[in-house]
């Protein structure tokens, strides 16, 4: 596969119904679009700008189909599957096999299907234009085209992130928008109009270790593969258990291996001492240890101007620390970077699967909640409180609006109940909160749990937090001149770690069981007796001291205060000194996210 420099310009695209009612739409954005793709009826179906090695079309009669994204499909594959596609849910059994990270999009006798994966790393929303439904990749691209206008509503949902609950969490900032459903396609027939679809379920934590080992490491092998085949160079984070795995499944592959540790100031944190005993037993990887002193900290320059326009607030923004690596990653010549965002939640779950176990199998529950309470210092009574805990997650939902402003939870504590019960800000104002409550209010009466119990429904809908933070992030090093690769959020790999058994994956008694077992004979044996994970929270601390004086500009002239969103006296008053106890520093992060996006905002909508 030839893999030319990679295009510095965002990537986007927009799908269009297969009716005359939407050619305005295709004019609207041809002038700004370097790839168009047309109905097997000959009306425009895909525009916008991508890297051709991205992309797989193949039309075969009156069914088309696209992939974009991280893929092996070639146009002949494609072909061989439209030929046996009479209707969109014919794509059901592909979409369940094929190994990457993509949108996969068709175009079916007339009707179209547009489909990201479940993580929502790659993402779908729709928008009405001309009375007929337009999808796109990007939310701002919608936007742009249909004139729409913020929605105070949802920034202040931003307000809570990444914990905003299932479903008012990871909707498009401006009105008219909205996202399609994990695990949905959006279906949208002959005349313009949509619905979703779904396609996707989670599996149920049946699997035994001894069966899923080998199923992880088949799948997070072929993803591994999807981005190395065919390169003669790749970069990748070495550091934790997740990234490791990734490096040594590269390493075992055709290209070359940069591997790029970074050391924070914590003596305690240990990632470059492992990452150099992985190095030395592999033998082949070329390494770098990028010290913590050379790399800025957090909220070091978030008030310099930065020419990539996201499509949504998001905090790293405010900690460019994993860009240093991307920079010298691209200068070394690596076009792609592997990066292991996504991991803890696949390979170490959550500690709420002893919710469902408590249930089941009492004694091994109790058990393993001595053995969380002691490890974490989490008060056992409290933790066996929220684990009797009986509330549907409707019920629930409809709690956690309730306690939007009570007084903030420890983001060190347990969260044995749906999700971690966190709170908007106290900067935030009335008319905020009323906001995200009515938000709450309108959703709870049909909204599901996104998985199998409380466990579950916490990896998927934190894999889907994480996922748009790390799309966030992949295109702000796509601007130097690298791809950001995450096979953790790949539909495969999730299905083969959510489908292990939680007694056996998540356990306080073995450190991320599934990777030990499935990388057994691909990481090195010492590193698999590895306990420990690294945090880096000390150049939170001292960025914020270092970085007042930038904090506090940004509380000046707030343009969430001319929103009406929260009070900027009060946001100032509390960046001018010392955080008080009750507050993390986790509290500051989605406002000034939200400050910076809504600046960028103004200077660029939609990218060209």
């Amino acid at each position: 596969m030839n893999h030319p420099h990679l295009d510095r310009v965002p990537s986007w695209f927009v799908v269009l119904p297969d009716c005359p009612a939407a050619e305005p739409a295709a004019a609207a954005l041809r002038s700004r679009a370097t790839c168009v793709i047309r109905h097997p009826s000959g009306r425009t179906w895909l525009l916008g700008r991508w890297a051709d090695e991205q992309a797989a079309v193949a039309t075969c009669g009156d069914t088309a189909i696209a992939v974009i994204g991280e893929h092996l499909l070639s146009a002949a594959d494609l072909a061989h599957r439209a030929a046996r596609v009479a209707d969109l849910a014919d794509l059901d059994q592909p979409a369940r096999c094929w190994a990457g990270n993509f949108h996969l999009i068709a175009s079916v006798a007339g009707r179209v299907r547009v489909q990201g994966p479940v993580s929502g790393f790659r993402r779908v929303f729709h928008a009405g234009v001309d009375g007929v439904t337009v999808a796109a990749d990007r939310a701002d691209v919608l936007a742009g085209l249909t004139g729409a206008a913020l929605d105070e509503a949802r920034l202040a949902v931003m307000l809570l992130e990444p914990g905003a609950p299932h479903p008012i969490g990871g909707e498009p900032m401006w009105r008219g928008l909205a996202a399609v459903p994990t695990g949905c396609y959006l279906a949208i027939d002959r005349t313009g109009r949509h619905r979703p679809v779904r396609w996707w379920t989670p599996p149920r934590p049946e699997v035994p270790m001894s069966e899923g080992a080998p199923a992880f490491r088949a799948a997070l092998s072929a993803a591994v593969e999807v981005r190395t085949r065919g390169r003669e160079l790749v970069s990748t984070d070495l550091g934790g258990f997740d990234t490791t795995s990734l490096c040594c499944l590269a390493a075992g592959g055709p290209a070359h291996v940069a591997a790029y540790t970074w050391a924070p100031l914590d003596p305690a944190a240990d990632d470059a001492y492992w990452a150099r005993k992985t190095v030395a037993a592999l033998g082949a990887v070329e390494h770098h240890v990028v010290p913590s002193e050379r790399t800025p900290f957090a909220f070091s320059g978030i008030g310099e101007r930065d020419d990539v326009a996201l499509d949504e607030p998001c905090a790293i923004t405010l900690d460019r620390r994993w860009l240093v690596i991307a920079d010298r990653a691209a200068a070394r010549g690596s076009r792609l970077h592997l990066t292991g965002f996504g991991g803890d939640q696949v390979l170490g779950g959550s500690p709420a699967h002893l919710h469902t176990l408590l249930r089941k199998h009492p004694r091994t529950a109790l058990r393993n909640l001595r053995g969380y309470t002691a490890l974490n210092r989490w008060p056992y009574w409290t933790s066996l409180r929220q684990l009797l805990d009986n509330r549907s997650y409707r019920e629930w939902l409809l709690q956690f609006g309730a306690d939007l402003t009570a007084d903030p939870v420890s983001s060190l504590g347990p969260s044995f109940y749906w999700a971690k019960p966190v709170r908007l800000p106290p900067w935030a104002t009335p008319d905020a909160a009323a906001a995200v409550r009515d938000l709450i209010r309108r959703a709870a009466p049909t909204t599901e749990p996104l998985g199998h119990g409380h466990g579950q429904h916490q990896e998927i809908a934190d894999l889907g937090g994480l996922a748009r933070m790390t799309r966030n992030l992949g295109q702000l090093a796509r601007q130097r001149g690298i791809a950001l690769a995450a096979p953790y959020f790949d539909d495969r790999v999730i299905e083969a770690g959510l489908a292990v058994r939680p007694r056996e994956r998540v356990t306080p008694w073995r450190f991320k069981a599934l990777a030990v077992e499935a990388m057994r004979g691909i990481v090195p044996d010492e590193t698999l007796a590895r306990q420990t994970k690294a945090i880096g929270s000390h150049e939170v601390e001292v960025g914020f001291r270092a970085n007042r004086a930038e904090i506090l500009a940004l509380c000046e002239d707030s343009r969430l205060g001319r929103l009406g969103v929260i009070d900027a006296a009060a946001l100032r008053e509390v960046c001018g000194r010392p955080l008080p106890t009750r507050l993390e520093f986790h509290a500051l992060y989605p406002t000034l996210a939200c400050e910076i996006w809504l600046r960028a905002l103004e200077r660029n909508t939609v990218p060209t």
